[in-house]
């Protein structure tokens, strides 16, 4: 170090679990436990920046000098610290998007649902009688620009969805047996999933579910009470006696992969604990994720500060829980956490909030390409066609305006890597502008990753084998 050293602050984060400090490094979201020395170094670093000479001088009593500039070494290596005498690091060019790893495509099947969900954010939603639905030449063609435009892959991974995808069980079955004979040819492996209102399982769908290794995600937001509250009928009446006798049945006839529920927690509905113990108890999910509503179009739907506030302390309740299952060598089906703990277990740093636009896309009834699912017959517009493929000028263009950090908090920001701006679709919802990040949420989410941190760092002191036998199983069937 030629001048002082100096703390980079916004590429660490330090956390205190149980009498251990841990350093969270942001640019690779690694976890470090920080040594006696190490912390020694960062603590005076923090009040001033100091040269080595003077750090070594302070340090004396207690460290050898070559043991504290290896330390400085080592956190410099890091960009955790920087000598002030260095030359300036130019600026980052501006990150290029010029490939397209896409894996995933979602095919919206219909426009209608049977249901009449008040806070559905879908903008083309119709009733049944009035869907657009996606014929099965369009869907052929889908699946045909996926292998073109994304070759040689090992795995792909189709999506039905919806309105509710279950109005069109024919053309699904038509689609899976093409599809598993296409990509056979293609020597790759294909995943189908869906997501679904359950209300038209029937035994014979459930079986074909089942056999054909689809996996399935329902929609359902707890308890009779809380789940009529908005998921009605298109009569107005509750969809809960309809749904839970479905899932029972899904429960006793689907062995292909975990069931899944998947929670909308709209305003007036706070009560995480409970839903999740009648969704695991009583109707026997295997995991159960939680949407909170920030942004919805109709503001009425959307959660309160105060109600935020208590969602996120039932998601901590429900963490203790989940840890306290993970000492015992056992799985809870929190999915919120569960997926937190895996991008913490992999060092997961995402440039973009996820694949919409990238490594998936959603395509519409009529064979248009759309950012995700979210935003099929939205005014975003579409990039390109099933036809012609990816529109990839137009979709680099949006995705390096979210690459661009430039002017916004996420810059600096010790969650950039995991967070990376959030939600498209909430931003557009609440903005208006798909690319500004989501602030509103900033601080809740920064307190849930650093709860996430800590749940991690008990767990892997404690029981490190409990990422393998319960993080990869879950990986493979995702």
């Amino acid at each position: 170090m030629q001048g002082a050293v100096e703390l980079v602050p916004h590429n660490l984060h330090r956390v205190a679990v149980d009498g251990r400090e841990l350093l969270f490094h942001v640019p690779t979201t690694s976890l470090f436990e920080l040594d006696v020395l190490a912390r020694e170094v960062l603590d005076l670093v923090a009040a001033a920046p100091l040269s080595l000479a003077a750090l070594q001088a302070k340090l004396a009593a207690r460290h050898e000098a070559e043991a504290v500039a290896e330390v400085v070494d080592e956190l410099a290596a890091c960009e955790v610290l920087r000598d002030t005498a260095a030359e300036a690091r130019a600026p980052a060019a501006r990150k290029r998007v010029s490939s397209f790893p896409l894996t995933t495509v979602v095919l919206n099947v219909a426009t209608g649902c049977n249901l009449a969900c008040g806070y559905c954010f879908k903008e083309d939603l119709t009733s049944v009688a009035k869907s657009q639905v996606m014929d099965f030449a369009t869907a052929q063609a889908a699946i045909e620009m996926l292998l073109r435009e994304s070759p040689g892959r090992a795995r792909y991974n189709v999506v039905f969805f919806g309105g509710e995808p279950l109005t069109q069980m024919p053309l699904l079955e038509r689609v899976v047996a093409w599809g598993e004979q296409r990509f056979a040819e293609a020597a790759a492996r294909v995943d189908f999933s869906l997501t679904t209102n359950a209300t038209l399982i029937t035994p014979r769908i459930a079986d074909w579910l089942s056999a054909h290794n689809v996996g399935v995600a329902v929609s359902i937001d707890g308890p009779r009470a809380i789940h009529d509250r908005h998921r009605t009928t298109r009569g107005g009446n509750g969809s809960y006696g309809a749904v839970s006798a479905k899932v029972r049945l899904l429960r006793e006839r689907y062995r292909a992969r975990p069931l899944g529920a998947r929670v909308t927690l709209a305003r007036g509905t706070t009560e995480v604990g409970e839903i999740f113990e009648h969704l695991t108890r009583e109707l026997g999910f295997d995991e159960v994720g939680f949407a909170p509503v920030t942004a919805g179009d109709d503001a009425r739907f959307n959660l309160t500060e105060p109600e935020l506030d208590a969602v996120f302390s039932g998601f901590r309740t429900l963490g203790d829980e989940l840890v306290a299952a993970a000492l015992r060598g056992e799985k809870l089906g929190f999915s919120n956490l569960l997926q937190l703990l895996t991008d913490l277990h992999e060092g997961t740093s995402k440039s973009l909030p996820c694949g919409a636009g990238y490594s998936m896309v959603a395509i519409d009834h009529q064979g248009g390409v759309n950012l995700c699912h979210r935003f099929t017959g939205s005014a975003l517009g579409t990039f390109g066609d099933v036809e012609h493929g990816l529109a990839r000028p137009e979709l680099s263009a949006f995705l390096e305006r979210r690459l661009d950090k430039s002017g916004v908090d996420c810059a600096t920001c010790r969650i950039r890597n995991l967070c990376s701006g959030g939600c498209y679709h909430e931003s557009y919802a609440r903005y208006g502008d798909p690319i500004r990040p989501t602030l509103h949420y900033c601080d809740r989410m920064r307190a849930w990753i650093d709860y996430g941190i800590s749940a991690y760092a008990k767990i892997l002191s404690a029981r490190p084998d409990w990422f393998a036998r319960t993080l990869s199983p879950r990986r493979a069937t995702a």
